[in-house]
């Protein structure tokens, strides 16, 4: 009978595919925001940004993408049902808008004059607020 050795790879087999997995994605926007949905079936719709999922490049708009979930009840005080609730759209779909105008804008970075980092709207050259 062979005897089977330990491979030289073993342990770095599946390193890569997990590291891509656990990857952030780079995002301007945070929860807070106003966004406007640019694509999609909610095309043109206004909402603010309730949660942003990094790992999956995804953020969850109110009032935006509503889907329904039959709920069961957890609790005896609890009412079981249909749930109307908001399902994350992704990052691509969405601009946020300008505090000035408005209107949706790409988002640049500016480092300001006591060091801090701060958003600026592409458009109109104004900082964009951190709403946290």
């Amino acid at each position: 009978m062979r005897i089977l050795k330990q491979r030289k790879t073993a342990n770095k087999r599946n390193t890569t595919r997990h590291a891509i997995n656990a990857e952030r994605v780079r995002t301007k926007i945070t929860a807070g925001d106003t966004v406007r949905v640019m694509r999609g079936e909610d095309k043109g719709k206004e909402g603010k940004v309730l949660r942003v999922f990094l790992k999956r490049g995804r953020v969850t708009v109110e009032g935006v993408n509503i889907v329904k979930r039959h709920r069961k009840a957890r609790r005896p005080d609890e009412q079981s049902g249909i749930i109307e609730m908001p399902a994350p759209v992704h990052l691509s779909n969405v601009m946020l808008l300008d505090p000035k105008t408005g209107e949706p804008t790409r988002v640049r970075a500016r480092i300001d004059a006591d060091g801090t980092k701060e958003r600026v709207s592409a458009k109109s050259g104004d900082a964009i607020p951190r709403n946290r």
